[in-house]
């Protein structure tokens, strides 16, 4: 309805430019927004105001003169009204909306989707945690986040690549390296000390037990740092294949496994230090390579080569994100937990050293996850041995449970996970909650077919029994989704769907409560039963988004 009424206040604008009455030579988009007072309309417009200065007239003046170019010839406006020092607020006919309500459903499960991203690509790079031991919860918060992102992006027309960049090289995966190798000497009898900075958890036990196994004791003899090397490789590679396996039960795929070992073999991170030295951003100091990030903002220079002739953790960011810029794509987005916040400033430095346009860089910051158990710390779990494992959370509650809470808050905000409401299946349960709005229109449905009712075509003349406010007032929510869809992509906040779908739902239930949508009036019936299975389609079209499954039955 919004995009129908912004037509129609272009069109005004234009005919009092026409007929003389505006003079200013260029029009701004008209702005529409939902007023928060229902007395003001469904929607409201400033656009007067900012007409004003070019036109040289007061805005109130301007408003009055732009309604008397409305024209509205299929009465789609009920009332159309000038209010405070400008403002213009529409109200729709109910005619409208019910009209509204047959678009809805001829669009089915296009509903929602937009061609706003239409030749964009966009990279989503998320979840990414070293493959030296098990995803935990934060991994999870930021595997929901970055799929729903990727979801939504897709849905309003961006071609969207996943990825996932893989710290397979370094100091923490010699660390887990020298874990395995403790625990392998102690399963082969030997008498050894564990790493103080070891991984202490279960599978690395598990690991070493199977290398014993596969391989036998030919390594008791090696030299440690072959050992080490083949233990992290190794390791490495079958938590990887973990990992993999948590995703995908997770409902998470990636078009792209991106390793840093494979970049640093590739010189990709020799290239970017290179062009960097040659754009005089380079220094030697101290037998080290040094970024001169103080140049770009950043509080202090960045090593990029140790004294030792190691590469740096930045080096490796710096020589992955010249990559990905350089694969050709409008914005690049990278889902981080929130402990790194402050690689932000220095990244994006070295990529403006680097020539390249560090807005194209966006970094979402997730928060940790408290997890409780009605209100008490859940303890770390055994066989991580530090956190608690997503896969213990899947068990416990599933995917869709897990997902949708991890939704329940901007990514940026604390977020409490509360096992035993996950498991309720109450009105306490948000989850809950919308998937029975999706499987109680469900249930309608076959009582209508036990009653020998068929499913109503969705057309004008059996909306027309919709008269009631509250049936009016669903077809206004539904209306609002597809702003709501594109406002989550623009914002890059896919919590926004979830407050949608949660305020849907509880405006269905609260309709059911107090309306019969079988009744022996066929026509009222058919015309809910159209209206019901909008509100359906759309709390499904929103689960889905977001990575949730839809429910005919619970």
């Amino acid at each position: 309805m919004k995009t129908e009424l912004a037509a129609v206040l272009e069109q005004a604008i234009a005919a009092a430019r026409a007929g003389g009455d505006l003079a200013i030579d260029e029009a701004p988009q008209p702005h529409l927004e939902i007023p928060r007072d229902k007395e003001h309309g469904d929607l409201a417009t400033n656009v007067a105001m900012l007409l004003s200065k070019a036109a040289r007239r007061p805005p109130r003046e301007i408003a009055e003169l732009l309604t008397g170019h409305i024209s509205d010839p299929s009465g789609m406006l009920s009332r159309v009204e000038v209010a405070g020092p400008g403002f213009i607020n529409f109200t729709f006919s109910d005619g409208a909306w019910r009209d509204r309500l047959v678009t809805i459903l001829q669009s089915g499960d296009d509903y929602g989707s937009s061609k706003l991203g239409e030749g964009k690509r966009v990279q989503v790079e998320f979840v990414s945690a070293n493959p030296t031991g098990p995803l935990h919860i934060g991994h999870g918060r930021g595997a929901a986040s970055g799929d729903a992102l990727a979801r939504i992006l897709e849905a309003v027309g961006f071609e969207v690549d996943r990825e996932y960049y893989i710290n397979d090289a370094g100091v923490q995966i010699e660390t887990l390296g020298r874990s395995v190798h403790a625990r392998y000497l102690e399963l082969c009898g030997q008498d050894v000390e564990f790493p103080e900075d070891g991984y202490p958890g279960q599978y690395v036990t598990d690991i070493a037990s199977d290398l014993k196994d596969e391989e036998g004791p030919r390594w008791v003899e090696a030299p440690a740092a072959e050992a080490v090397s083949h233990f992290g490789a190794v390791a490495s590679a079958r938590m990887l294949e973990e990992i993999r396996s948590d995703l995908d039960r997770f409902g998470v795929r990636m078009d792209n496994y991106q390793s840093e070992l494979e970049l640093r073999s590739s010189g990709d991170v020799e290239r970017a230090i290179e062009a960097l030295r040659a754009a005089g951003h380079v220094y030697d100091k101290d037998g080290a390579v040094w970024f001169n990030a103080t140049e770009f903002g950043d509080d202090k220079d960045r090593p990029l080569i140790k004294s030792d002739g190691q590469l740096t953790y930045f080096a490796a960011d710096v020589g992955y994100h010249f990559h990905k810029l350089e694969q050709g794509y409008d914005t690049t987005i990278d889902v981080w937990g929130a402990d790194h916040h402050g690689y932000v400033k220095r990244v994006k430095a070295a990529l403006e050293a680097l020539g390249k346009d560090p807005s194209k860089l966006t970094v979402l910051l997730v928060q940790m996850v408290n997890l409780t158990r009605d209100g008490e710390p859940v303890r770390m779990g055994k066989r991580s041995g530090e956190f608690v494992g997503l896969r213990e959370v899947i068990d416990e509650v599933g995917p869709d449970l897990a997902r949708f809470f991890f939704l329940m808050r901007k990514s940026d905000a604390q977020l409490e996970f509360d096992l035993e409401l996950a498991r309720r299946q109450s009105a306490e349960n948000p989850v809950f909650y919308v998937q029975y709005a999706h499987t109680r229109i469900a249930g309608i449905f076959r009582q209508a077919d036990q009653k020998g009712l068929s499913e109503p075509s969705a057309d004008s003349a059996t909306a027309q029994a919709l008269e009631h406010p509250d049936e009016i007032a669903l077809v206004r929510v539904l209306d609002e989704f597809p702003d709501v869809v594109e406002s989550a992509a623009l914002s890059y906040e896919p919590h926004r769907v979830v407050f949608y779908a949660q305020r849907l739902a509880g405006d269905f239930h609260r309709f059911y409560s107090k309306h019969k949508c079988v009744t022996d009036d066929a026509r009222l019936t058919a015309a809910r039963l159209l209206l019901v299975s909008a509100v359906k389609l759309v709390i499904g079209r929103a689960l889905r988004l977001v990575g949730v499954n839809a429910p005919e039955r619970m």
